[in-house]
């Protein structure tokens, strides 16, 4: 993985940094304001023993930097404690007074340093001035000889004993800045991680790296589309719509030494918008003046005909079993070239239906009385019928919800057309997040027509292939139904 990959992973989980970061900081508040205010005093002591010469200051000299590390631990010893508690009844024990107490020396030097660590100030103080005393004391009884002769080392406070007027604990700064850096270091770590563990697909290179197909169309996710899904209306200028519009470009030049004309429109899943897709894809080949027919193929969940608002109580189904003739049950929609076969009655075996030998005649007939016929299948994951009737179109549509599916459910459901030579004409990324400055640029461009539109060009040439075979689009499909009827 590259830089920017990582820094793709913290844009899209930008959420985890934020969160940690606010928690890690009011912790820092939190531990900083709870913290009791902390108090130090301090006093240093000079360590010197009498000499005579060079030499001998010398000789003192390495004597007395070898001394003072034993008399940083004389400084902690129980003696010196009970001493000073003895001396200063402040409330504290002698291991009170241990924990308190800290030492230090400089390297090379006869200096001894003693910092007493409290939260009363007044206490610390007194400890620190009593510690002071009692240590003075405690070395000249401790280098005192049996003989009575002075002792040869002499203890002298040079600095202190001082308590610092503010408190050294806690640093509201130091800890907010630390806890936001920890934040941050660890948001990032949490938003990384959560995007090398998340399977599921969210950009169109993923999908097409998975499925081993082309990407044909990036359909934006729209709040309006749950209740007006068609791009009719209002929709037909918002971006979705347009988007459906580049899938149809896109979708009829994909191969153009071997168009397809029936095409399967499946997911992996349910709930991934096929079926919305295959109806728009419909009205968007229709407008550019195809003659499209639209099959609801998926028998266990027929939605189609609820999508436009037309009647599904017989359809293909009872075609299929020779109880009507599709002529008599495709229903024309609106005023486009666009005519549509419902699902119909539901079947108790829709697998074996939909693979039966009257499903491929039927799907000859319509082949020769349509430009192109779009066949919503049932989802390929929950059970056959999709790869049943994908076999038997010109290749099929894969559909897949941005940030919903993984990559292991797009991989299966690729696998699963491949293995019966299915030709996957390429996949589409559905409900995606548009970048704000996509979108305005769309918004830039968009024109909601006031007049008679102009005929795009695809849809002329339809036109004229369509006059040049004796007559216009509908008088020609209707004909061609009337055939199939008979």
């Amino acid at each position: 993985m590259d830089v920017r990959t990582y820094l793709r992973l913290l844009r899209r989980h930008w959420w985890i940094v934020l969160v940690t970061l606010m928690v890690a900081v009011g912790s820092a508040a939190l531990i900083t304001v709870r913290t009791p205010p902390r108090y130090v005093a301090s006093v240093t002591f000079f360590v010197t023993t009498p000499s005579q010469g060079v030499t001998d200051a010398y000789q003192g000299s390495l004597f007395l930097q070898q001394r003072v590390k034993s008399y940083a631990d004389l400084l902690r010893s129980d003696r010196l404690a009970q001493s000073v508690v003895a001396e200063t009844p402040v409330g504290l024990t002698a291991d009170d007074v241990q924990r308190r107490l800290s030492t230090s020396t400089e390297t090379d030097t006869v200096l001894l340093r003693a910092t007493v660590t409290d939260t009363d100030q007044t206490r610390a103080m007194k400890v620190t001035e009593t510690l002071a005393a009692k240590f003075v004391e405690l070395v000249q009884k401790v280098e005192t000889t049996t003989e009575g002769r002075p002792a040869p080392i002499k203890i002298e406070v040079v600095n202190g004993p001082r308590v610092s007027a503010k408190p050294v604990s806690p640093q509201p700064t130091r800890n907010l800045i630390i806890g936001a850096l920890v934040g941050l270091l660890l948001g990032a770590a949490l938003a990384v991680l959560r995007g090398l563990v998340d399977v599921r697909l969210r950009d169109a290179a993923g999908l097409q790296r998975v499925t081993g197909s082309p990407l044909l169309g990036e359909v934006p996710f729209e709040a309006g589309a749950k209740s007006a899904p068609l791009i009719v209306g209002d929709a037909a200028t918002s971006a979705r719509a347009e988007a459906v519009r580049k899938l149809r470009t896109n979708l009829r030049f994909v191969d153009v030494h071997e168009p397809a004309r029936v095409i399967a429109v499946t997911s992996a899943l349910q709930g991934e918008g096929k079926t919305t897709l295959s109806c728009n894809l419909a009205i968007a080949l229709a407008e550019a003046g195809w003659r499209v027919l639209l099959v609801d193929a998926d028998l266990r969940r027929p939605k189609v005909a609820d999508y436009l608002g037309l009647d599904g109580g017989v359809g293909l189904t009872d075609v299929l079993v020779g109880d009507v003739q599709v002529g008599d049950v495709v229903q024309r929609w609106g005023d486009r070239s666009l005519l549509v076969l419902p699902s119909g009655s539901a079947p108790p075996n829709p697998s074996e239906l939909l693979g039966s030998k009257a499903m491929a005649d039927l799907l000859l007939a319509l082949r020769e009385s349509a430009d192109i016929v779009v066949i919503d299948t049932a989802p390929l994951l929950a059970v056959t019928d999709g790869v049943v009737v994908a076999v038997q179109a010109d290749g099929a549509l894969l559909v897949t919800q941005q940030g919903r599916t993984s990559r292991t459910q797009v991989a299966a459901a690729a696998r699963s057309l491949h293995s019966v030579s299915v030709r996957l004409l390429g996949c589409v990324l559905n409900m995606t997040k548009v970048a704000k400055a996509d979108a305005y640029q769309y918004e830039a461009y968009r024109i909601v027509p006031t007049g008679t539109p102009s005929v795009p060009a695809d849809r002329a040439s339809a036109t004229r292939r369509s006059k040049s075979n004796g007559g216009d689009g509908v008088t020609e499909r209707a004909q061609e139904l009337t055939r199939l009827r008979r």
